[in-house]
C-alpha cells in the first residue's frame, strides 16, 4: 500500500494484543477501521482508546464460525462502502502432546488458527478486487517454519497459514491485491497464559511466565513491523529478531534445529519440575 489515509482496515482479534495495537496504529495513520473479536469488552476497550479519531466499527466475530466472518464483511461494505484491507490476526493455543491432546482441542485451535485466516481471506477478497490498492495480510509465525514441542495443533495450523499465503501470492501475481505473511517470534501478549492446558495451573502459570520472559516484541513494536511490511508491500514479514535468528537457523539446519528444540524444551520442562 502506497499510504494509509482514508483506508479501510479489517482486522481480526483487535480487542487485545497485536491487533489492539494495529487498530489504535493505523488510526494514527488516518486509517477507517472494521474491528472484530470474540471478545465484547475487549473490542470496547480498544475503540475507547482510539478515541474517535476515525471512523471504527465493530463487531463479535467468532472467526471459527464461516457465517459470521461473512455476515461482518458484509456488515463492513455497509458502514463504511469499501474495504482496502484485511488483517487475520486472531489466534488461539492449546497446550498438550499430540499423543493426550483431544480432537476437539486440536479442532478448536485449527479452526480459529486457519479456517479464521482463510474465511476471513475468502469473505473480503471480491470487496477488496474492486479497490486499486488492496492487502491482505494473514499472521502466521515462526512456529510455520520450527513447531514446538507441546504446541503442535497451532504450529500445523501456522504452517497451513503459510502456505495459504503463498499460494495466494501466486494467484493473486499481476492483480491490485498484494499478500504479507507475517511471522512473529515472541511476541509479549496473552496467548499462551489463555491457552488450554492439560497441566496443573501451576505448570501452565510457569509456562506462560517463562513465555513472557523469552517474549522480547512487544505488540506495539510488532504493529509497527507489520505496518511497515504493508507500506513497503512485502511478501514475507519477519517480527523481532529471534524470528530472523529461527528463520536462519531452519534455512541451515531443516532438522537439526528442530531436535535442538526438542531437546531445550524436555531441559526447560525439567526445571520446572524440580
Amino acid at each position: 500500500m502506497k499510504n494509509l489515509n482514508e483506508k479501510v482496515i479489517a482486522i481480526t482479534g483487535a480487542g487485545s494484543g497485536i491487533g489492539r495495537s494495529l487498530a489504535i496504529q493505523f488510526a494514527n495513520y488516518g486509517s477507517h477501521l472494521s474491528l472484530s473479536d470474540i471478545d465484547e469488552n475487549g473490542l470496547i476497550e480498544t475503540k475507547d482508546l482510539i478515541q474517535n479519531k476515525v471512523n471504527v466499527t465493530t463487531k463479535i466475530v467468532d472467526v471459527a464460525d464461516r457465517e459470521q466472518v461473512y455476515a461482518w464483511a458484509e456488515d463492513t461494505i455497509k458502514a463504511h462502502q469499501y474495504v482496502d484491507c484485511i488483517i487475520n490476526n486472531a489466534g488461539v493455543a492449546s497446550v498438550a502432546n499430540i499423543e493426550d491432546i483431544t480432537y476437539e482441542d486440536f479442532d478448536w485451535v485449527f479452526n480459529i488458527v486457519f479456517y479464521g485466516v482463510l474465511y476471513g481471506t475468502k469473505a473480503f477478497l471480491p470487496h477488496l478486487k474492486k479497490r486499486p490498492d488492496a492487502h491482505i495480510v494473514n499472521i502466521s509465525s515462526v512456529n510455520g517454519f520450527i513447531p514446538t514441542p507441546t504446541n503442535g495443533p497451532y504450529a500445523c495450523a501456522k504452517h497451513a497459514v503459510k502456505a495459504l499465503n503463498q499460494t495466494l501470492q501466486q494467484e493473486l501475481r499481476g492483480t491490485s491485491i498484494n499478500v504479507t505473511s507475517v511471522h512473529p517470534g515472541g511476541v509479549k501478549t496473552n496467548i499462551a497464559r489463555n491457552s488450554r492446558a492439560y497441566d496443573s495451573q501451576e505448570r501452565h502459570n510457569e509456562r506462560a511466565d517463562q513465555f513472557d520472559k523469552i517474549a522480547k516484541t512487544s505488540a506495539g513494536k510488532a504493529a509497527k513491523v507489520i505496518i511497515n511490511g504493508i507500506l513497503k508491500n512485502r511478501k514475507r514479514q519477519l517480527v523481532g529478531a529471534d524470528a530472523k535468528v529461527i528463520d536462519i537457523l531452519h534455512r541451515l539446519f531443516p532438522q537439526r534445529f528442530p531436535d535442538l528444540i526438542g531437546f531445550l524444551h524436555e531441559r526447560a520442562l525439567r526445571k520446572i519440575d524440580r
